[in-house]
């Protein structure tokens, strides 16, 4: 190894929404983190996204983040790529595939070592964000660690089994835009003490906005804490109906809640899971509701966290040799209740009682337009021949 040794992280080229590579629903937390500890130990580092040819930096560990288990291929070819520019590089992986499948992961990917769970001493420091080719104008921040539910279709307490929690934030902020990756924010013993500090924080003498990525979990929210985060300036707040319809009360109120507090209703979201063992019948029930409360939804289909591949495509018609469905759903209704949801969204955000490829294109004269947007419904589907109403149900 040279006096000073080479640590390369790579981020493998996952199939992620056409956005920013530094987009923060995918950016590389984790290994921004293991740049920081790395450097911290005299280490030069390099970050890369997918295969590149490297002619000017040789590691001495090459460091393979994975995401779930269904992007499995991406991790192993990676792995495989960047062992073959550098055989005799030490190659570690880790991530959430690593640790729910660390034997399979070791298998395909022939590393050297599978990092399982949370790296203890990276962890302590700050994502190290010079290592990104942009500048960011968010940072993304844990206030905690871990889960209290034991919720069957998700494998955060298993990935992180101990609830772990800071009281401040406040020496950690650095940007005008926060957003925070706790997996259950609002369990944090310190709740009310840590909202109130987020409130004051201020950044080149300017305001700070947070947004929670995995939304808040709702049976918990108060009408204090309800005000407390619109008074830290949380923005899109989120809740989740993962149960059944027999729930909707208890939705509601939560609801009314964020309102109360001064939220609007197209600013809320509720996250929802399907293809999973609720019907897509009680599913579309669910979108009603959330259509009548003028909140949006946003839908997460369900994936096993130990299945090996996912090629879901909206536009073709697919088996379970193509992606997971589960035995109550189909394909058709899958993709359906999918494309129900984004239809509706859009008629919530912008205010429609309907939704039309034909008017979205501005296909008609601008008059027309205005008129068939209040015209009674058979004039608006004698005229719209795609016109799809959000109020109708798509039950089977």
């Amino acid at each position: 190894m040279r006096s000073t040794p080479n640590a390369l992280l790579v981020q493998p080229r996952f199939p992620t929404p056409r956005k920013s590579k530094n987009h923060k629903d995918v950016l590389p937390i984790g290994l921004l983190k293991l740049g920081a500890w790395y450097k911290s130990r005299g280490w030069k580092v390099r970050l890369v996204h997918g295969n590149e040819l490297l002619t000017d930096f040789e590691p001495d560990h090459i460091l393979v983040t994975s995401l779930f288990t269904y992007w499995s291929e991406y991790v192993a070819e990676a792995a495989r790529y960047y062992r073959s520019l550098f055989p005799r590089a030490k190659l570690l992986v880790g991530g959430i595939y690593a640790s729910l499948l660390p034997e399979d992961c070791k298998r395909r990917t022939g590393a050297d070592e599978v990092f399982v769970g949370v790296h203890p001493e990276a962890e302590k420091f700050e994502a190290d964000y010079s290592l990104l080719d942009e500048e960011l104008d968010y940072q993304i921040l844990h206030a905690s660690r871990g889960c209290i539910r034991r919720c069957k279709f998700c494998f955060t307490w298993k990935l992180e089994p101990e609830y772990k929690a800071v009281c401040s934030l406040d020496d950690r902020i650095h940007k005008n835009k926060v957003v925070l990756y706790d997996n259950n924010f609002l369990a944090n013993p310190c709740i009310n003490q840590l909202l109130e500090e987020l409130a004051e924080v201020r950044v080149n003498q300017r305001v700070v906005h947070y947004e929670c990525q995995s939304g808040f979990d709702g049976r918990l929210l108060t009408s204090k804490l309800s005000s407390l985060l619109k008074r830290a300036r949380f923005i899109n707040p989120r809740i989740a109906w993962d149960g059944r319809f027999a729930e909707v009360k208890r939705i509601h109120e939560q609801i009314e809640l964020l309102m109360d507090a001064g939220y609007s209703s197209k600013s809320i979201s509720v996250f929802m899971l399907y293809n999973w063992n609720i019907s897509f019948n009680e599913m579309e029930r669910k979108r009603l509701k959330c259509w009548e409360w003028k909140v949006q939804i946003t839908d997460c289909r369900f994936r096993p966290m130990r299945q090996l591949y996912d090629r879901f495509n909206a536009r073709k018609n697919q088996t379970v040799l193509d992606y997971f469905i589960h035995e109550t759903w189909t394909d058709e209704q899958v993709k359906r209740f999918r494309k129900n949801v984004r239809r509706q969204n859009i008629c919530i955000r912008h205010g429609l009682r309907f939704h039309s490829p034909i008017l979205e294109r501005k296909g008609l004269p601008k008059d027309e337009i205005s008129y068939l947007k209040n015209a009674p419904i058979d004039m608006v589907r004698s005229r719209l021949t795609d016109a799809w109403f959000p109020s109708e149900s798509q039950a089977i």
